[in-house]
């Protein structure tokens, strides 16, 4: 089983993906965020490949304007270094990589423009996996699209225009329920019409679930006989439904207890899921964490090096709690672990907390510090505790000061990306 999250990384520096407005899209622009974005990837492989992270989504705004006459660049040749060497690490570690484009990305349009639009999109990002050097187990997600008042027209649509794809596109294209107009029978029926793999989301099955019903592990294993050998593992979609937002939203993070509960049903444990969640990296990990069938104090005293002092600055009684935990070295207490960390992150940040963990961040550098960095440091504290600065002025500092020093463990640090 491969756990995996989509686009973003939390806690790993320099991982933010880039965008252009079309009017500042000259060639140079373009070249510059292509270049940070691509680096991004590469260092979000990077962690991936650290922490056994096997199944990641990829941005789909990797390329900027890449399915558009706006970018005129020839970026898979220009680039070609960049993502062999991406697609080496990518297919070395044994990660399956993805992409699921937007929602303006509709196939079965009545609009002819619309259309035209959603096959280049399609193909750019098959390109994009081409230029990786993946095979096809590695996917390009996609909604049905709309109903556009009749909604077997509109399906007989998709698949008139799903023959006019290139090939390279249909051979990943893999077709996803939705939270409103396809639900999984559906999905599953034009699937096996047009010989694809339906991937089942269960909070979107949840919201919009067939009028027969049906369990997630029922149309789990419907979906199951969609995927063939050459598609790679079947793969589906997880989400927790946030409470007091609007259907759909998805939780900040996954609450293990449920997950592990819809984890027990699974009949096939090599199924590859797919976390979407608020938080990202760090759900995957927990999920993985979990579910591991290996499980090691290591994997947890890993985890409280990350969170430690973004848990202290909200609860000094959780930290203790979580640090009494741990002694136990043959233990491997998983889900009182991570309760007590949601926990934390239910709570507010408190200015006397806030200092304390400063403090004790402020600790790994105040042999080395200058004294003008020892000032300013002084000067950020007394205008926080004052309420003429902010916590996050004063935690730029310290991270800057990380960075300078080279101290890893806290540029690892969750204390400076959670807030």
């Amino acid at each position: 089983m491969s756990i995996g999250y989509a686009c973003l990384n939390i806690g790993t520096p320099n991982t933010n993906i880039r965008s252009v407005m079309q009017r500042n899209a000259t060639p140079e622009k373009l070249t510059e965020v292509t270049e940070h974005n691509l680096t991004a990837l590469e260092r979000m492989i990077d962690y991936n490949r650290k922490n056994g992270i096997k199944l990641f989504r990829i941005s789909s705004d990797l390329i900027p304007f890449g399915s558009s006459p706006v970018n005129a660049l020839a970026w898979p040749e220009i680039y070609k270094e960049v993502f062999d060497r991406i697609g080496a690490k990518i297919r070395k570690s044994g990660i399956r990589v993805s992409f699921h484009p937007g929602q303006y990305t509709v196939l079965n349009s009545p609009d002819e423009d619309v259309v035209a639009r959603a096959i280049l999109d399609l193909t750019y990002h098959a390109k994009m996996l081409e230029c990786l050097g993946v095979d096809n187990k590695h996917k390009i997600v996609l909604h049905v699209g709309g109903i556009y008042g009749d909604k077997i027209e509109a399906l007989q649509r998709f698949e008139q225009n799903f023959r006019r794809l290139p090939e390279a596109v249909r051979n990943r294209l893999i077709i996803e329920n939705d939270d409103r107009l396809y639900n999984i029978e559906e999905v599953i029926g034009l699937a096996d019409r047009l010989q694809i793999p339906a991937v089942y989301d269960n909070l979107h099955h949840a919201i919009n679930p067939p009028p027969s019903g049906g369990t997630d592990p029922y149309w789990i294993a419907e979906a199951k006989k969609t995927w063939k050998a050459a598609d790679g593992n079947q793969k589906i979609h997880y989400s927790q439904q946030a409470s007091s937002k609007r259907p759909g939203a998805h939780t900040d993070t996954i609450d293990l207890e449920t997950f592990l509960s819809f984890h027990e049903q699974l009949e096939d444990k090599q199924i590859d899921i797919m976390l979407e969640v608020k938080d990202k990296n760090l759900s995957a990990i927990k999920c993985q964490n979990a579910t591991t069938t290996t499980p090691k104090a290591t994997l947890l005293e890993k985890e409280w090096g990350r969170y430690k002092y973004a848990i202290l600055e909200r609860s000094p009684a959780i930290y203790q709690a979580i640090r009494t935990l741990l002694k136990d070295k043959e233990a491997y207490p998983i889900q009182e672990f991570y309760r007590l960390i949601d926990t934390a992150f239910a709570e507010e940040i408190r200015p006397g907390y806030a200092e304390n963990a400063a403090a004790h961040v402020w600790g790994y550098f105040k042999k080395y510090a200058t004294d003008t960095e020892r000032k300013q440091y002084e000067k950020n504290l007394a205008n926080y505790r004052n309420n003429t600065g902010t916590l996050a002025t004063l935690k730029r500092q310290l991270f800057k000061m990380a960075e300078k020093y080279e101290v890893e463990y806290l540029l690892q640090s969750l204390y400076f990306y959670l807030e």
